[in-house]
Parts: C-alpha cells; sequence; structure tokens
C-alpha cells in the first residue's frame, strides 16, 4: 500500500497584493471544516499548513467526523501541535476506510491569538467557526460561516500501489468558483464521477496566473509545491491564461502578449515531461461577457491566438477544448448563457459539468 493524495486545496498568502476573500485571523476558536475526498484508502492521514504564517501556529486539539464516527486526531502521539511559521504538520494515520466522494468534517481548536491564516479562499464550500474548544461537539453555536478553507492543504489515503492520480492545476475555472456552495459541482468533480480509475485532486485558485505572481505564487513558481509534490501524480491538467489577460490591466502592469502565454505553457509542458507526467491543456475559456474594461478586443485577440495554438500545438499530450464547449455559438468570446454563472468569466454548474465532459477519458487513461 502507499500513500497518496486523497484530497488537495491550495492555498495562497493572506498578504497577496490582490485578495479576492477576506483574511482573517482566529483567538481561542474553533473552526470546522468539510474535505470532499476525490480519493479513497483503507486509511487517511490530515494535511496542516502554516505556510505563510509568519508566527508559530498552536493547534489545541483536532478531530475529524468519519460517516458517523468521530476521531481525535493526533500528531505523534498527542493531541496538539505547534506548526512553525512556513512549515506543515501532517497528523497520525486514522486506521479507518474511506471512500471517493466522502465527506470528512475536520474541527481545529485554536487556542491562542493566530496570524493572518494560510488559506483557500475561494473553494466552493464553507467554514464555520465557533467560540472555544467544541472539538467533539456535534452542533455548535456557529458565531460565522464563510467561504473558505483555514490551515488545510489535504488528506493523504492509504491506497494499493499503481494507484493513479491526476492534478487540476489552474485558476477558478478548477476551484469552482460560480458553482454552488457546498454542492461539489466543480469541474473537477464532475470529473471524478466520470473516471473509471483513479481520480484527479483539485490544485485550482481563483485569480491565479501563468506568468505572474498576484493571487498566489503564478503557476510556473509553484507546480513544484502543488503538482510534483503529489504522491502517485500520472497527470496534469491545465487551465491558465484568463487572469493573465486580464489582471494587467486592473494592476497597471504591462499587457501579456500571446507569445508569452505560449512561451509559458511550453514551459510548463516541459517541467510535467521531465518529471514524467502526461500534460492535458485546456484553451483558454471565454469572458468577454466579464464587461469591455476587462474583455477588450486587444485581450480577446490575444485568446484567440493562443487558442488556436493550444488546438494545433504538439507541446501537450492532449487537449481539452473548454472554450469550444462552454462558448455562445453566437458570440464565441463569451459563455452559453446557459452555462454562465452570471458575471460573465465563471461557469455555473451546468457550466462546469460541461467543462469536465470536454476531457477525453482516455487521453487521461488514470
Amino acid at each position: 500500500m502507499i500513500w497518496t493524495a486523497g484530497f488537495r486545496t491550495a492555498v495562497i498568502s493572506p498578504y497577496d497584493r490582490l485578495q479576492f476573500g477576506q483574511p482573517r485571523d482566529f483567538a481561542d476558536q474553533t473552526v470546522r471544516q468539510v474535505l470532499h475526498l476525490a480519493g479513497g484508502g483503507d486509511a487517511f492521514r490530515v494535511r496542516l499548513t502554516n505556510r505563510f504564517g509568519r508566527t508559530p501556529l498552536t493547534v489545541g486539539a483536532a478531530t475529524v467526523v468519519v460517516g458517523d464516527r468521530l476521531v481525535a486526531l493526533t500528531f505523534d502521539g498527542a493531541a496538539h501541535r505547534v506548526i512553525p511559521a512556513g512549515e506543515e504538520a501532517v497528523t497520525d494515520p486514522v486506521s479507518t476506510p474511506v471512500a471517493a466522494g466522502a465527506d470528512l468534517v475536520v474541527s481545529l481548536y485554536l487556542p491562542e491569538r493566530t496570524d493572518l491564516a494560510t488559506y483557500s479562499h475561494k473553494p466552493a464550500e464553507l467554514t464555520r467557526t465557533a467560540d472555544g474548544n467544541q472539538v467533539t461537539a456535534p452542533q455548535s453555536q456557529w458565531t460565522e460561516q464563510v467561504e473558505a478553507r483555514f490551515y488545510l492543504s489535504g488528506v493523504d489515503v492509504l491506497a494499493p500501489p499503481g494507484t493513479a492520480v491526476g492534478v487540476a492545476f489552474g485558476d477558478s475555472w478548477f476551484e469552482g468558483v460560480g458553482t454552488t456552495t457546498g454542492a461539489n459541482h466543480r469541474s473537477v468533480d464532475f470529473l471524478n464521477r466520470r473516471l473509471r480509475r483513479g481520480w484527479v485532486v483539485n490544485q485550482g485558485i481563483a485569480g491565479n496566473r501563468l506568468l505572474r505572481d498576484t493571487v498566489g505564487e503564478h503557476g510556473l513558481a509553484r507546480f513544484d509545491r502543488d503538482v510534483l509534490s503529489v504522491p502517485a501524480a500520472t497527470h496534469v491538467l491545465v487551465h491558465f491564461g484568463i487572469n493573465d489577460l486580464a489582471l494587467p490591466g486592473m494592476l497597471g502592469e504591462p499587457p501579456v502578449t500571446a507569445g508569452d502565454l505560449v512561451d509559458g505553457f511550453r514551459a510548463l509542458a516541459d517541467s510535467a515531461h521531465r518529471a514524467g507526467l502526461r500534460i492535458l491543456a485546456a484553451t483558454i475559456g471565454p469572458f468577454a461577457g466579464a464587461g469591455p474594461e476587462i474583455g477588450t478586443p486587444e485581450r480577446l485577440a490575444v485568446r484567440r491566438e493562443v487558442n488556436d495554438w493550444i488546438r494545433t500545438t504538439d507541446t501537450f499530450d492532449a487537449v481539452f477544448d473548454v472554450a469550444r464547449v462552454v462558448a455562445n455559438p453566437h458570440s464565441l468570446d463569451r459563455i452559453h448563457p446557459a452555462l454562465d454563472s452570471g458575471d460573465g468569466m465563471h461557469l455555473n454548474d451546468r457550466g462546469a459539468e460541461a467543462m469536465a465532459g470536454a476531457v477525453d477519458l482516455d487521453d487521461l487513461a488514470l
């Protein structure tokens, strides 16, 4: 048996210069979070992170609910753990089988005032907080609920040798912005329901760019940590480009050219191939409906040029043509109205399902 990734969530710094979520800290509070497993195994362990913290993080107690069973989480046999700034911690294994598609409910008691939390900012799932130590309470008086994940980076599962795992690596079209919160209707969730074997973990970050840091480290910089660190990874699926095109105008940066993006995609493919991974690239989704200040004629022309290159290059092992599948046939730079979340830039539940359907399972071949 091997330990591999049954769940992943890409994290960002609360100190990034552009924030789409609200960074926050905690003090004498319990933080309860739901983790939807992409894959299962005979046992599991939970990964905590203080990667972007500037002070140590004290976890006073932690539990997980598996089905109807409450289990205490420990660290080298201890109920508490101090995680130094910039580091991670892994719980002791829990010898309870878990299945793909199951939900783990993790509760962390944070007794001391924390730094601003390392977090996932748009995961299409709610975190709930309560005052005091409530890790064993089946129901608590929740003082807040917010769409985010805090101090969690993944779940490892004990699976058979030869288990194959893909990594969805990119932006909000993977993370799930626009889909129903708590419904597990992200494109990656729909893709996992189609797979005959193996699974895909989600390392999307809303607002993330391929070429420059802004919301999270850019894709080329975080590839090693968020893709190559995934045990048993065999494939990487990428969707980047919308934020590279849309954000420079908001941030006063020079525009990105088609050549810039092509060079970035080639570098990403080279990194994947050097690591022995197959890489599947998505065409850049339409975003003209986000408004004239975002979907300028110049940016849309670059999108079309890069997409033409993605469709015809031999740089990737396969292509899934998301842009064509979700486009309005009467206006190809816009999302089809039935698939649009309402903001002209993100997919609703039906759109996320269509995105997942664009992947040829023979290309993925997990």
